[in-house]
């Protein structure tokens, strides 16, 4: 298969693109809605076996896509986003079967009780129907959002970055190719087939026909999509991540975990991107010294800089920045209250983290940062779906509504009341 015979004509009318898409999603999902676990599990399994023998036509596809970016001059973090190889790719249908191994949550009895007339209430889980999925540089979202969309009974339509398209097509075509051989409707997973940015916006006004809009991106595509969405919406808007090194941390705890948040990869939304240092805490500099050595510039306010000369001086700016680079601000803080007040100022309510020795203290950090995600001892990198045991992620939500934290399948579902009486009638 050439990934160039998956491009489809553009149709001028967007609306009406995204309005047959949505219908066929509809009648896909429900069909998906009430599939037995085993045939959904059979079909993801498909879908990563054909992952695997399509291999080099996906990676022919993001070669053409990786060439591309570079002659547009992506960062290398985007680049990285972007890149697949041979051991990426199968951890991509890694995680795809990994999906099909997790507890099917559709059905799942969440409560069960009965009222004094005798009547049985129970709460089940139920998918939401059609999801919507807008997503930028990163080709294994087709696969992960498209498995957990199928494990969770939903049907979802994908619209992905321009800088992937070659590969995205290919992956959706492998993915596509894999439901029909298992029996299910190939338009559980579609894939928008215009770059076209009216798509977008079709995609968004697309209420009655789209459940949910994901996205996943940069700041700017998520801040369109809350702003124009007509239908709700589940988000994290950015990643402003802090490490909070407090006095009692232990020094080479403090410094693996910094370096290992900020550097371990610096283009995902777990990366840390501020660390606060408690001013009684002993050895700052090492921090500081590990983080340069590892290829990291920092920025650091007037007590930071003026350990090093080269550190770069921190400006107004860097407190609310997501890099999404080998850059940090570090900044020194009054104790426990100093932390707290810089990270309820500048926290994305993504993922923060504290090091400390200290259990009182970690237990008043957990308890009092408010955010998606809060982590003591650990770097924040582990902010994954995936390494919170849920498999692949759709997306970290950073919301109070629905859903929050890293999003999976029981994310992706909703719930309904079923009522079993015996003739019983409201006086």
């Amino acid at each position: 298969m050439n990934a160039e015979a998956l491009t489809l004509p553009p149709l001028a009318d967007a609306a009406t693109l995204i309005a047959e898409m949505g219908a066929r999603a509809r009648a896909a999902a429900k069909r998906l809605g009430v599939a037995p676990t085993a045939d959904k599990a059979a079909a993801l399994h498909a879908a990563a076996h054909q992952l695997r023998a399509q291999a080099a036509v996906i990676l022919e596809a993001n070669a053409r896509d990786m060439a591309a970016g570079k002659t547009a001059g992506l960062t290398a973090a985007l680049l990285d986003r972007l890149r697949l190889d041979e051991g990426r790719l199968a951890g991509i249908a890694d995680a795809v079967e990994a999906v099909a191994a997790l507890p099917d949550p559709v059905g799942a009895e969440i409560e069960r009780s009965v009222r004094p007339n005798g009547m049985e209430l129970s709460r089940v889980r139920v998918p939401l129907g059609v999801v919507g999925i807008i997503y930028e540089s990163r080709p294994n979202v087709t696969a992960d959002a498209a498995a957990l969309g199928l494990m969770s009974g939903n049907a979802v339509i994908l619209r992905g970055g321009s800088e992937a398209v070659h590969s995205n097509r290919a992956i959706h075509a492998a993915f596509v190719a894999g439901l029909e051989e298992a029996g299910l409707p190939a338009d559980a997973v579609q894939l928008v087939p215009t770059q076209d940015r009216a798509a977008v916006g079709a995609l968004l006004r697309a209420q009655g026909l789209v459940d949910i809009i994901i996205p996943r991106g940069g700041k700017g595509l998520v801040a369109r999509v809350q702003d124009e969405a007509r239908v709700p919406v589940l988000a994290h808007l950015d990643g402003i991540n802090h490490l909070y090194i407090d006095a009692a941390a232990d020094p080479a705890k403090a410094v693996e975990l910094a370096v290992n948040a900020k550097m371990r990869r610096t283009g995902i939304c777990g990366a840390t991107e501020t660390i606060l240092i408690d001013r009684a805490y002993s050895a700052p500099l090492a921090i500081v010294d590990a983080l340069i050595a590892a290829g990291c510039e920092v920025r650091g306010d007037k007590a930071i800089a003026a350990l090093s000369p080269h550190v770069e001086p921190a400006t107004a700016g860097d407190w609310d920045c997501e890099y999404l680079d080998a850059i940090v601000s570090i900044g020194q803080v009054d104790g426990f209250a100093g932390a707290l007040a810089h990270i309820d100022a500048h926290s994305s309510r993504h993922t923060d983290a504290i090091v400390t020795e200290d259990a009182a203290t970690a237990e008043r950090f957990l308890a009092e940062v408010d955010s998606a995600i809060v982590m003591h001892n650990a770097s924040t990198q582990f902010a994954d779906g995936g390494e919170f045991g849920l498999g692949a992620e759709i997306g970290i939500a950073t919301g109070r509504l629905h859903a929050r934290g890293p999003v999976a399948l029981e994310g992706l579902t909703t719930y309904k009341w079923l009522v079993r009486g015996t003739g019983q009638v409201r006086l």
